[in-house]
């Protein structure tokens, strides 16, 4: 039996990670926002569908370590695939601003998300 106490805390974490809204991470998995509130406050717990949706949609997150807190979060191996780009090169990215081709050139860069061919990715806000 799970700790739902604990999943939520997991749940967070994951979605602290990915810097998402519980709106936006609802989005990604295919649930309604409400499904996230419900668990994230603790009125329900999560469905194998819920876990096995948030599993196909972050790779990065193992099954055992989601439910039991047992494992590693990022997994240790797409971990090891995964591209790291130093912190300074993320400021650098966050920072910098270029013309866009659109009529308008005075817009800020608010996020770049890259894209990875192995399905996952990196995300870059600006603080």
């Amino acid at each position: 039996m799970i700790n739902n106490e604990e999943f939520t805390k997991r749940l967070q974490k994951v979605i602290n990670f990915y810097g998402e809204s519980a709106s936006s991470f609802a989005e990604k998995i295919g649930v309604q926002r409400s499904s996230i509130s419900h668990i994230l406050s603790g009125r329900n717990k999560p469905s194998l569908d819920f876990v096995l949706k948030v599993l196909s949609s972050f790779p990065e997150v193992e099954l055992y370590w989601l439910m039991n807190g047992k494992g590693h979060f990022p997994s240790k191996q797409k971990e090891a695939h995964t591209p790291q780009v130093s912190e300074t090169k993320q400021k650098s990215i966050a920072n910098h601003t270029t013309p866009s081709p659109s009529p308008s050139h005075d817009k800020d860069i608010d996020r770049i998300v890259i894209f990875y061919k192995d399905g996952t990715f990196k995300n870059f806000e600006q603080s």
